[in-house]
């Protein structure tokens, strides 16, 4: 059978007449196909309500527009697969809540978010070309996607690193400015850059409606007129109709702008045409370049160690990279003097591990520059919270040689704080000090004891029921409040500490503090407490709430929910 070829249809027989009819029918037919293929596509990316996505649907004619739902349900590749599928969208919603970093649903049972570094691959990567691509209009339903709030100030040790670079003052100032510029990441400016070209990206500056409210609005706005959806022509209608709620739109940087050498940057971490060979070459041309701009990126680095492949080091081409960058002892010595200078401890600590995995620090060195953290962290006239949390998270194991150099050098005489690092390193003695810090009558002492507990939990019974017993004794309802949580994340199971609690419930005058002691019943082992006719004792001596139902009658009912089941299973 031969192939049938499509050709200009002739008609010798027919009147002239009918050839019109015909050729009419035809020319109707082609601009039917037409239509469709000139259908503008709606991409809908809905990880929370769908009330904006309906709004645009019920009022868009279905001969135009079609609609495209890109979140598969159960998937959590979804966004790979609307890759994988080819579909190049014209229009884009996305519906959630957003905090910066994701697009995410209130829903406890959703699964479904969507990752700001995804959108960055979706539009980096060639494997996914037509998603983004072809845009002509975003609109982003979520709080601060457009805020241009930069959220932190560049650390100093950027400007500092350009002075010891050999740039004077006045020009390390000049840089300095030139490169935080350029390295803004508000929300803005990464929208800006995932939606490069695109020539109308609509979001909110602040907090955004809810999806019913967005689409009572959507619903006025159509009301009044569709007018073009899809052109990319800046809708001043529709921000009015939005005025109230902080909608803004902004263009996608466009390729004449200098940011866009900094989007480039930015893709090679996350394009997925490069191997982790290469993403590593390009970490190296960072790292032998500007160390200040490399800081700028180490955010990102850091990423890209943490979500490598198990197998990456056994790859030829990625073990010759990691070597090339191990044995440049320029960049090494650059990277550590930036790494000490670090304004935040936390990040010289976290610039450590990765000048570890670079291979510039072996197991001795990474111990040698932590123990030199921490001693910078114990000379300070006062140690911040997050400084003890930063103690506490490191690997006491692995500082146990520093210990006791450590410990000989530390004034801990009235320093909680100090002897709160300290304990979180293995020290025995500050351990005891912290055990009575947590019935301190000082709140701050409180503070320290909550944050070393909830590294190094109290071990013994013994010393949770001495615990216990001075919390008991508490005069500063507070401190003490602070202290019942401290302990209620333990998860008791002893009962006389639990009997111990259940004597202060009626003696106290804290409602706070009735409150506290209920939430460690709420998270305490049910056996345990089970012989304590706890709800009859909490019945009659609670204290009136000041704003209604608490703690306090949800475990009231919790109690006595547990008593009727017994009951039941005993037959009493």
């Amino acid at each position: 059978m031969q192939r049938a070829c499509l050709r200009r249809p002739r008609f010798p027989s027919m009147s002239i007449v009918v050839q019109f009819i015909v050729l009419v029918a035809l020319a109707a037919a082609a601009w039917s196909h037409d239509a469709i293929a000139s259908k503008r596509t709606v991409c809908t990316i809905t990880v929370n309500s769908p009330d904006e996505k309906e709004a645009f649907r019920r009022y868009l004619p279905a001969d135009q527009y079609e609609f495209v739902e890109l979140v598969q349900h159960g998937r959590p590749d979804w966004l790979a697969a609307a890759c994988q599928r080819r579909i190049s969208c014209d229009i884009l919603i996305v519906s959630g809540h957003f905090n910066g970093h994701d697009f995410f649903s209130d829903k406890l049972e959703a699964r479904e978010y969507l990752p700001v570094q995804e959108m960055e691959r979706a539009s980096c990567s060639d494997s996914c070309p037509g998603l983004f691509s072809h845009l002509k209009e975003v609109y982003l339903f979520g709080c601060t996607s457009l805020s241009p709030d930069p959220g932190k100030s560049a650390p100093g040790e950027i400007l500092r690193s350009l002075e010891r670079s050999g740039h004077g003052a006045p020009e390390a100032q000049r840089l300095a400015q030139q490169l935080v510029q350029l390295h803004r990441d508000s929300n803005r400016d990464v929208m800006r850059r995932i939606f490069a070209g695109v020539p109308a990206v609509y979001g909110f500056s602040a907090v955004a409606p809810l999806g019913p409210t967005s689409a009572g609005l959507l619903n006025r706005y159509f009301a009044g007129g569709r007018g073009e959806v899809g052109t990319g022509i800046p809708n001043h209608r529709l921000l009015g109709q939005f005025a109230a709620h902080s909608m803004a739109v902004v263009d996608g940087i466009p390729t004449s702008d200098p940011v866009m050498k900094y989007r480039g940057q930015v893709c090679e971490f996350v394009d997925d045409r490069q191997s982790p060979a290469q993403k590593l070459r390009f970490i190296h041309q960072l790292l032998d370049g500007e160390m200040a701009q490399a800081r700028l990126f180490f955010e990102r680095i850091e990423t890209f160690f943490a979500t490598l492949p198990a197998d990456a080091g056994q790859q030829p081409d990625f073990a010759a990279a990691l070597d090339d960058v191990a044995h440049d002892r320029a960049a090494r010595e650059r990277y550590l003097a930036l790494a000490r200078d670090a304004d935040s401890p936390a990040i010289r600590a976290r610039m450590i591990q990765i000048g570890y995995r670079l291979g510039w620090l072996d197991d001795d060195g990474r111990r040698s520059e932590l123990a030199a953290l921490l001693r910078d962290l114990l000379a300070k006239p006062a140690m911040s919270l997050p400084d003890v949390d930063l103690a506490c998270s490191l690997d006491a194991r692995e500082l146990d040689g520093a210990l006791a150099q450590l410990r000989q050098a530390t004034d801990v005489e009235g320093h909680t704080d100090r002897s709160a690092a300290l304990a979180c390193l293995g020290s025995a003695e500050d351990h005891a000090r912290m055990l009575l810090a947590l019935s301190s009558s000082n709140e701050q002492d409180v503070r320290f004891a909550e944050v070393y507990f909830q590294h190094r939990p109290i071990g013994t019974v013994e010393q949770l029921r001495a615990a216990i017993g001075q919390i008991a004794r508490m005069n500063d309802p507070g401190a003490q409040v602070r202290a019942l949580d401290t302990v209620g994340r333990l998860r008791l199971s002893d009962r006389e500490a639990l009997a111990e609690l259940a004597t202060l419930f009626p003696r106290t005058r804290s409602v706070q503090v009735q409150r506290a002691i209920a939430g460690v019943f709420l998270r305490s082992d049910a056996q345990a407490i089970a012989s304590l006719d706890l709800a009859a004792l909490m019945q009659q001596s609670r204290l009136r709430s000041p704003d209604g139902h608490d703690a306090i009658d949800i475990a009231i009912h919790h109690l006595q929910q547990a008593s009727l089941v017994r009951e039941v299973r005993t037959g009493g």
